[in-house]
């Protein structure tokens, strides 16, 4: 348990925590249970960021920028990095090989960087439109949180790596189906908390961020063959802004 919170913590966040003492798929299947405890720092330096850019009289606009460039500076951009080579691969050539040799690469193509630009004007117009609504803090740590949560989705068990190296091979598969319930269920169950947000919009945003990952999910098996750690960034990306998007009234 205590290694799969190091990882989940050290691989998702920029916050310093000591290395695992021993990486192998119990370890990785915790850390991605895990993930939303993870970055509940990230989720909280959201939502003071909300907070404080409300109370200065900031633009709604501005704070929603700022806000998720705090969350992209705790993350070392990692997510949006993962979100530019996934649309990169799957927008080239059918040939599985070679999609994932562009997805390997370090440079994104126009594909990446239209995708990137496309969701991340999503986050912040969505999010610009919670804070002018009064919940813009609610949504925040939802959004975090609830993109963290679609991991255990991502790396549950009969979900194959599109490689037998690297991230995904080491926590594809490795959740029990269970488990992905249950984090499924307890993030809609907070979410009917959230202050300003009627009761029943945080489980239908839980339930459609879920939705866009599963269908990520489906596209990415059939066109590379399974999951990459890009592709789990492509899915805590997507998932975010649909939460926020969700939320936003």
């Amino acid at each position: 348990m205590v290694d799969g919170l190091r990882l989940g913590v050290g691989t998702l966040t920029a916050v310093p925590v000591p290395a695992p003492r021993r990486i192998d798929r119990g370890v990785a299947a915790v850390a991605m249970v895990l993930g939303p405890v993870a970055v509940v720092p990230l989720a909280a330096a959201a939502g003071l960021v909300v907070v404080g850019g409300a109370a200065v009289g900031l633009p709604a606009l501005a704070v929603a920028a700022l806000t998720l460039g705090v969350v992209a500076l705790g993350s070392r951009g990692l997510h949006l990095d993962g979100l530019a080579d996934t649309a990169d691969g799957l927008g080239a050539s059918y040939d599985r090989a070679k999609a994932l040799d562009v997805m390997r690469r370090g440079d994104s193509g126009p594909t990446g960087v239209a995708t990137l630009v496309f969701v991340l004007l999503v986050q912040v117009g969505a999010l610009a439109g919670a804070i002018s609504a009064g919940h813009g803090a609610a949504a925040a740590v939802a959004g975090v949180l609830a993109g963290r949560c679609t991991l255990s989705l991502a790396c549950a068990r009969g979900v194959p790596s599109a490689r037998d190296e690297g991230l995904g091979a080491t926590v594809a598969g490795s959740v029990p189906i269970p488990a992905t319930v249950v984090v499924a269920a307890v993030a809609a169950a907070l979410t009917t908390l959230a202050p300003g947000i009627a009761w029943w919009r945080g489980p239908l945003a839980i339930a459609l961020g879920y939705l866009v990952v599963a269908l990520l999910l489906i596209r990415c098996t059939r066109r590379l063959g399974g999951i990459t750690g890009d592709v789990l960034g492509a899915g805590v990306e997507t998932a975010t802004a649909t939460v926020l998007l969700t939320l936003a009234p």
